[in-house]
């Protein structure tokens, strides 16, 4: 790999240039905006070749290092991934713009009128692992939303994100923006992370993605307010007025058709009332599906050939892969103590064909996403609506669950007077 470890690169003068850079971005037009996205999405889609054969360096050398094959799929880029980057940036385009928005006027006693208006963060600093489509829709988002951002990938997608940089870059240039709306930062060692996460006057917001190391690292080391999401430990509950069809289709889907992303299911409950019913099925499969590997509870065990008694530590697992936990559970109020005990807060899932039970379900369960009926896998910012999505929260700050365009402003108060003064 080139070394990118630049003597000449400032985390801080980076930072600087990132704030100036920030109130230019705050006062584009939603048609500049919008012109700028396209044009970011064609040069991405122009420039495919180019970027795929730089990924291609990036996947040779994580394989190299050992990289899991999580990693590796969150790796990698090709046509059918170049596309997708595009259609998201396109969607951003297409989303309202939440910017100057005016909510909430109000007529005071003394004739004065008071409103909120939605406002740019500022600087949004992006840390994140392998994953280069972030740094795309990362920055089409920012810049919807009139932001500056400064994107720190992993070294293990370096080749890739530097060549997405170029496009991004190259198109500031052409519109006569200041470049330094996007910034992205070439030198890949740790103590750029600790340098950044002190530059408390310069940025806003800091948003890690990916592992529960990385994340942890950065909230305990940032002066800088934090935006947490240490890992995706997603349950799915059959309750005993289950439909069976759909829950075996949504415990398949949510499991087994992309294991490595935080929105899959890692553990599942059943009612002890159609565990006969449910479990054979079940057991069945998940083993034509993909040979997912079990871990049962003593009620659940003998229903899996090959399953592993589930211990403490499966219910906290995060696995990744094509591995989940299994418990039976005796009633409903035992499935929501087991779910609180162990949730991660991302996404829950209930399987019922009893409303009463899941308007339950939705008031007890206080996960940044709570579904009825549906696949975890919908847990994604694009899936709800919100285009794409720069992070997923789930600490309860301003933003909980996947963040759109309006989870990167605040809001003022506007105050319209006429010469009131106060008493």
């Amino acid at each position: 790999m080139t070394n990118l470890h630049s003597s000449s690169f400032s985390m801080e003068q980076t930072a600087k240039n990132a704030k100036t850079a920030s109130r230019v971005a705050a006062q584009l037009s939603t048609t500049e905006k919008n012109t700028l996205l396209n044009a970011i999405a064609d040069a991405i889609e122009n420039h495919s070749a180019n970027i795929i054969s730089e990924n291609a360096k990036d996947i040779k050398a994580g394989k190299a290092k050992g990289l899991t094959q999580t990693m590796l799929d969150r790796l990698v880029l090709n046509e059918q991934a170049i596309n997708a980057i595009s259609s998201a940036i396109r969607e951003i385009v297409a989303l309202a713009d939440p910017i100057g928005s005016v909510s909430n006027l109000a007529l005071r006693p003394n004739g004065m009128q008071v409103g909120k208006m939605r406002i740019p963060l500022g600087v949004i600093a992006m840390i994140y692992e392998a994953r280069p489509n972030v740094t795309a829709e990362s920055a089409a988002l920012c810049i919807k939303s009139g932001n500056a951002v400064i994107l720190r990938g992993g070294s293990e997608a370096i080749h890739s994100n530097l060549a997405i940089a170029n496009c991004l870059h190259a198109v500031l240039t052409e519109h006569g923006c200041d470049k330094n709306i996007v910034s992205i930062i070439p030198d890949t060692r740790r103590s750029v992370i600790e340098a950044l996460l002190k530059q408390s006057e310069t940025i806003d917001l800091v948003i890690p993605r990916g592992g529960e190391g990385l994340i942890r690292y950065v909230s305990e080391n940032s002066q800088i307010p934090v935006i947490q999401h240490f890992k995706g430990v997603c349950h799915l509950y059959i309750d005993k007025q289950a439909d069976v069809t759909k829950a075996i289709n949504i415990l398949i889907n949510g499991k087994t058709q992309k294991p490595s992303a935080c929105n899959a299911f890692e553990t599942f409950l059943v009612h002890q009332d159609i565990v006969e019913e449910f479990l054979p099925l079940a057991a069945k499969a998940l083993k034509e599906a993909a040979n997912v590997k079990v871990h049962a509870c003593e009620k659940s065990l003998s229903y899996f050939n090959g399953g592993q008694l589930a211990t403490v530590d499966d219910y906290h697992a995060e696995y990744l892969a094509q591995e989940i936990a299994v418990k039976v559970v005796t009633s409903f109020n035992d499935a929501i103590a087991h779910i609180n005990e162990y949730t991660s807060d991302h996404t829950e899932v209930i399987i019922t064909q009893d409303i009463s039970r899941s308007q339950a379900f939705i008031r007890q369960i206080n996960s940044s996403v709570v579904m009825v009926n549906a696949s975890s896998r919908f847990s994604d910012g694009n899936q709800l609506g919100l285009g794409s999505e720069i992070g997923i929260s789930t600490s309860k700050l301003h933003a909980y669950g996947p963040m759109g365009l309006e989870a990167l402003t605040t809001e003022k108060f506007v105050v319209y007077g006429d010469g009131q003064i106060r008493d």
